[in-house]
């Protein structure tokens, strides 16, 4: 009975609140208490009890209502970090302050004329005079430094290590954190005793402060504008005394994290899990707060190198964030260890297969896991030399593939298609990544993809081939970031196994039909990064690699059309007409399917009205990278722009949004073709012979032509003297066939390095923020509210 009684006081008050015209005294403790004095509403409550139409009512005809009732629950806030919540009343107190704000700050942050609020301070409020005024803090700085001290809260947030039953306030302040960060890991060795009640305050806390960091949802996307969060800015300054033990215990939190427990079936339906909603609430605040734009302003110090203290590093211009900070001086071997372990087994954990179905517990927040990694690698170079220095990258390599490959037909998750293929494109950029390739594949993940025996590359090949033969039309723009990864890595590629290269060799002839090439104006470098993959194999892996030379010598017409390319307009003119009768993007025949995987689902595109975020647009690959020239003894140096822009990049049009069709139309995505002679002045483009003659002849075909015109008559020869069909004869000669003196001088390896730069900072706070929005419905904290920085569409 008293449930339903404190619900409905707490109903009472809310009709009260909004049905008042008059504004209510701050000083009317009486009324405002009704709003977190009762103890028995849950956060689900609050959404329930408190409609969104009753918000916006107060906000437009009350404001100085809605003004006093967040001014008030802040109060409560920081009166509870001060005392300390010794008594249940006051956790209860704090917890339901907690929950109105949740529910109340978003419709403050969608309304443009709130937005300054809670960055102004309340006049004279709860002081004696108003001579302090001037010294008062704004709110949004009390309210944040308040849920920081309440995170480090003894027997309220974390376990009290002292013996008396009361702490003194004075001891709240005094207090250091540092020894009260939540769980063993990074700089912190001692892992305290698990308390489901702190894991729900933690996490009922966090939700708030990500509801704070969440005024970035209201403001449209503005790539050119250093457009920092005043929330993120100020929670990780130094004037945040917690912010070392905080950011400790959030990442210790999730690299820690093990869903699957002590592996006994089912455990996950038999007893709740209170540490996973914190692993994910921790995981959302981290990735939101290490949302720093490294290409403008003061960059965080990326070496790794151990700097002074933490405190110390006012010294670069520009705000400066000090989870970017720390996480960017992170540099012991046994900390990478320990987060590279912990989030290796966080990704694989959707992978897992269990003889019982369903039986093991499968996490959901692997998107969050992946920005975090992102974030790590870009912010940290010693990690990500790291990862790269043994096979443990490979474990987080088999879950990106298995993702990428899972979600290639789901429009809802073309965030996550782009994030995987970012990650692999910085991987790719390192040598030791193409190295560690050649390890073969054993470990059998259900992925619904041709069996094979081969190697991890040999995986990506075919997962990659996958994507861009049947993943929906949204992924066309990734094409040039897929083939990109192929040719940073096939310089190290030992031996690709028959099904990898059958794979490359059906890209490229679908790629170089003439409708295709024609018919937009940048179709033709997905030939060109082709033909340099097949370049670098032939010319560094030649020995290892038979079965990519016989698949190049029976597809060998391919090479030979790509070389009497027509130029002639009537030839130009005819393939377009061809591409109007044949509406396939890409043809998929003769693409040796085989028999997929065992225990493998196909790839399902999304549930009818699944809700999705919109992205924005990403740049395109030459703006995405940098060339880098290898060198005989294995460096890298840059190399300048204007003297290696091959045909491949000369005329890229800029970055296409996740919503353009790029379907191989005539014109369709070329948008952009100011670079493009051939672009008209109204801005439609059509193929012209000197369009195609200006890329034609840079086709790098040399090295290939060379290889054929050698070993073609060889190959007719043996078959023909020993009646051969058997290809595995043919494949043991060119095993022992040799090319050495007979092709070109071996060109440079050049790898195309990602470089980071502001389109891709807008791109990954637009798909971070989009993936909060859809993750958080249990309550829908931003749900029915009218975010600008993406549009929420249905599938």
């Amino acid at each position: 009975m008293g449930t339903a009684d404190s619900k409905l006081n707490f109903r009472k008050a809310v009709i009260q609140l909004t049905t008042k015209t008059q504004p209510v005294e701050a000083t009317d403790d009486a009324f405002w208490d009704q709003f977190w004095a009762d103890s028995a509403t849950s956060v689900q409550d609050v959404f329930a009890l408190v409609p969104a139409a009753e918000i916006r009512a107060v906000r437009e005809e009350s404001p100085s209502n809605l003004a006093t009732l967040c001014y008030k629950a802040v109060e409560k806030l920081v009166q509870g970090s001060e005392s300390g919540c010794h008594t249940e009343k006051e956790k209860q107190i704090v917890l339901n302050c907690c929950r109105l704000l949740t529910r109340v700050l978003p419709y403050i942050f969608e309304d443009p004329d709130w937005r300054g609020f809670f960055w102004s301070t309340v006049p004279g409020a709860g002081q004696e005079g108003g001579e302090e005024d001037e010294n008062a803090r704004p709110l949004a700085e009390s309210l944040l430094l308040a849920i920081a001290d309440l995170l480090f809260c003894p027997d309220f947030t974390v376990q009290s290590h002292r013996r008396s039953a009361v702490d003194s306030a004075e001891d709240i302040h005094s207090l250091d954190s540092c020894e009260y960060i939540w769980e063993a890991g990074v700089g912190f060795a001692h892992s305290p005793q698990p308390n489901y009640t702190h894991d729900l305050n933690r996490t009922e806390l966090l939700k708030l402060l990500l509801t704070c960091f969440s005024e970035a949802m209201y403001l449209p996307p503005a790539p050119e504008s250093n457009s920092a969060n005043p929330w993120v800015q100020f929670f990780c300054s130094t004037e945040n005394r917690h912010a070392l033990p905080l950011f400790t215990s959030l990442l210790n939190i999730v690299c820690a994290y093990d869903p699957v427990g002590y592996g006994i079936p089912y455990n996950h339906l038999l007893f709740s899990d209170y540490r996973e909603p914190l692993v994910e609430e921790a995981a959302q605040v981290l990735i939101v707060t290490l949302d720093y734009d490294n290409t403008t302003g003061s960059s965080p110090t990326v070496d790794g190198t151990t700097t002074s203290t933490a405190m110390d590093d006012a010294d670069p211009p520009g705000p400066e964030n000090l989870f970017v900070n720390y996480l960017s001086r992170i540099h012991r071997e046994e900390d990478f260890q320990f987060i590279l372990k912990g989030v290796a087994r966080l990704l694989s954990n959707p992978l897992l297969q269990t003889y019982l179905p369903n039986s093991a517990k499968k996490i959901q927040f692997h998107q969050e896991l992946l920005v975090l990694f992102w974030k790590l690698c870009d912010f940290n170079k010693k990690f990500l030399f790291f990862v790269l220095k043994s096979s443990d990258v490979l474990d987080i390599l088999v879950p990106i593939l298995f993702f990428l490959n899972d979600a290639r037909a789901d429009q809802s998750r073309v965030g996550l298609m782009h994030i995987g293929v970012f990650i692999l494109l910085l991987l790719s950029g390192e040598r030791n990544f193409g190295v560690r390739l050649n390890k073969p594949y054993s470990v059998r993940v259900p992925m619904d993809i041709p069996v094979f025996t081969g190697t991890h590359a040999d995986l990506l090949i075919v997962v990659f081939h996958k994507i861009i033969t049947s993943g929906h039309q949204r992924l066309q723009p990734l094409f040039d970031c897929l083939l990109t990864i192929i040719v940073n890595v096939s310089p190290y590629l030992k031996s690709l196994s028959m099904v990898a290269a059958n794979k490359l060799l059906h890209l490229l002839e679908a790629f170089s039909t003439t409708w295709f090439l024609f018919s937009a104006v940048q179709n033709h470098h997905l030939v060109f990064f082709l033909l340099e993959v097949f370049n670098n194999i032939i010319q560094y892996q030649f020995d290892g690699n038979s079965n990519l030379v016989y698949a190049i010598i029976r597809k060998r017409s391919v090479f030979h059309q790509l070389a009497n390319l027509p130029t002639d307009m009537p030839s130009i003119h005819k393939a377009l007409q061809r591409r109007r009768r044949t509406p396939e993007a890409l043809s998929r025949t003769n693409s040796q399917e085989g028999v997929s995987m065992e225990g493998s689902c196909p790839a399902a595109p999304a549930e009818p009205g699944t809700l999705k975020t919109s992205l924005v647009a990403t740049p395109g690959i030459d703006k995405l990278t940098e060339k880098s020239q290898v060198s005989e003894d294995g460096t890298m140096k840059s190399l300048e722009p204007e003297s290696v822009r091959g045909p491949a990049e000369s005329s890229s049009p800029g970055g296409k949004s996740e919503g353009e069709s790029w379907n191989g139309e005539p014109g369709q995505a070329c948008q952009e073709q100011q670079q493009s002679p051939s672009a008209s002045a109204v801005g439609q483009w059509s193929p012209t012979p000197d369009w195609v003659l200006s890329w034609k002849s840079k086709l790098p075909l040399q090295t290939i032509m060379r290889l054929l015109q050698v070993l073609v008559p060889q190959v007719e020869k043996i078959c023909i003297d020993k009646g051969l069909t058997d290809e595995s004869e043919i494949l043991k000669f060119l095993q022992h066939g040799t090319l050495v003196g007979l092709l070109p001088v071996p060109h440079p390896i050049l790898i195309r390095k990602y470089q980071a730069n502001s389109g891709t900072a807008m791109w990954f706070r637009t798909y971070m923020w989009g993936v909060i929005y859809l993750r958080n419905v249990d309550p829908p904290v931003w749900y029915d509210t009218d975010v600008k920085l993406f549009e929420i569409q249905r599938v």
